[in-house]
């Protein structure tokens, strides 16, 4: 099993704490948030290589945190993958990247994807359990608990089996309080599909939507993480996950 970092955002709006410095690698409680990312894969098992996927400003950045972060904990191999981008006016997306990594790297195996600036504060032993016995795509949830934060995630509805029925990206109604998260599966011969839909010409950007597009596909199931999650897309975000990971 292969798993893959997205982190070749900009982060505009919490500059200028990211002008020098990506997200994925601003201090949590001391620590760099990517930390808590890997810390929580690895209970899953069974991960031999971690692509991290950045950009042309800060790849240097993340090949020194990678070796910083195997000498710290585990000693994952870690690919760092540099997509070219510069700035946001050429960045490829989330899609884009996820593409980029499996074309250019040649991955031929199932994939656990999530966004370097996704902070759990539970180990995704869970995940992993629920995507080997489903063998089938799987997309973590959460509930946020606010119709109106779901507004600014996605909303996703399930049947009783945990399988997506409906996901809406960004809707200006929501129906539910779960939304998607970027915490994803996708087995090895769910691959292609992700090659088709950039084929096609579908959005590249925001990961969700490629969930929206495969869920009509082929079966697509879900798995509700545990605990507390943040997306830190926010000073207010950030300072707050501070004080919270600083507790004892």
């Amino acid at each position: 099993m292969k798993a893959l970092i997205l982190a070749a955002g900009y982060a505009t709006r919490l500059y200028p704490l990211t002008l020098t410095q990506p997200k994925p690698l601003l201090p949590v409680a001391g620590r760099p948030m990517v930390d808590y990312v890997l810390d929580n894969l690895a209970p899953i098992g069974g991960i031999d290589r971690v692509y991290v996927v950045t950009n042309a400003k800060f790849a240097d950045h993340f090949s020194r945190w990678a070796e910083d972060y195997k000498r710290r904990k585990h000693a994952f191999d870690f690919s760092i993958v540099n997509d070219g981008s510069t700035d946001d006016t050429n960045k490829l997306g989330a899609i884009g990247d996820l593409h980029l990594v499996l074309t250019r790297e040649k991955v031929d195996d199932d994939l656990i994807v999530v966004a370097g600036d996704n902070l759990f504060s539970q180990a995704l032993t869970g995940f992993g359990e629920v995507c080997r016995a489903r063998n089938a795509p799987v997309l973590g949830i959460y509930d946020v608990g606010s119709l109106d934060l779901a507004k600014r995630y996605s909303t996703v509805t399930l049947d009783e089996d945990g399988r997506i029925t409906s996901f809406v990206e960004k809707p200006p109604q929501p129906t539910s309080t779960l939304t998607g998260i970027a915490l994803y599966y996708y087995p090895k011969h769910t691959l292609p599909l992700i090659r088709e839909y950039v084929a096609a010409g579908n959005n590249p950007d925001q990961p969700g939507r490629l969930v929206q597009w495969m869920c009509q596909r082929t079966p697509f199931y879900t798995w509700q993480v545990p605990g507390m999650w943040y997306d830190i897309g926010s000073k207010e975000t950030l300072d707050e996950a501070n004080r919270i990971f600083a507790k004892p």
